[in-house]
């Protein structure tokens, strides 16, 4: 049986490539733990928190309508209040994302006591995907949190479900 070595180091190089290219989705954190998440949607800045003080700092885009406390589904604001980290989507169409714990118990009764819904699906994300350019505007999202797509793989990584986070106006 003659074995074709070119060909076999083509589709075993080709793998690693693939497979490294998925592998760097996710990294790796083994620093201090982020004890809270503290984000000003005034100056557009997103810090994690560590016992000993900041560990990172971020510039973030925001809502299309970012002035103002997220009150009702479609609104286009970012909420402002304290939240919790939620839950993670390794398959968002921003690349990965963390989700906020709004609406909470207050949102919701406010937005029922006008006979609307509060929205929901606030994650902090990546950059757009699937052909969708902001174009260099910076609060382009229905209501989110935007980084690019580097920094949510470190914020991915760095932050736990069950994380504060304080969204200040």
């Amino acid at each position: 049986m003659k074995i074709d070595w070119t060909r076999r180091a083509a589709l075993l190089g080709g793998a690693a490539v693939f497979l490294s290219g998925c592998a760097s989705k996710f990294q790796n954190y083994d620093g201090p733990p982020v004890t809270r998440l503290r984000m000003s949607k005034g100056q557009r800045v997103l810090a994690l928190d560590g016992v000993s003080g900041v560990l990172r700092t971020y510039r973030i885009g925001l809502g299309f309508a970012p002035e103002g406390h997220k009150q009702f589904e479609g609104d286009g604001r970012t909420p402002e209040g304290s939240y919790v980290i939620d839950r993670r989507n390794p398959n968002s169409l921003f690349h990965l994302s963390i989700g906020i714990s709004y609406p909470n118990e207050a949102d919701i009764a406010f937005a029922a006591a006008q006979g609307r819904k509060p929205g929901g699906d606030i994650f902090i994300h990546g950059g757009p995907r699937r052909g969708i350019d902001p174009l260099g505007v910076q609060d382009w999202t229905a209501g989110c949190i935007a980084v690019t797509d580097r920094e949510i793989r470190e914020i991915y990584a760095m932050v736990r479900d069950g994380t504060p986070i304080d969204i200040y106006a």
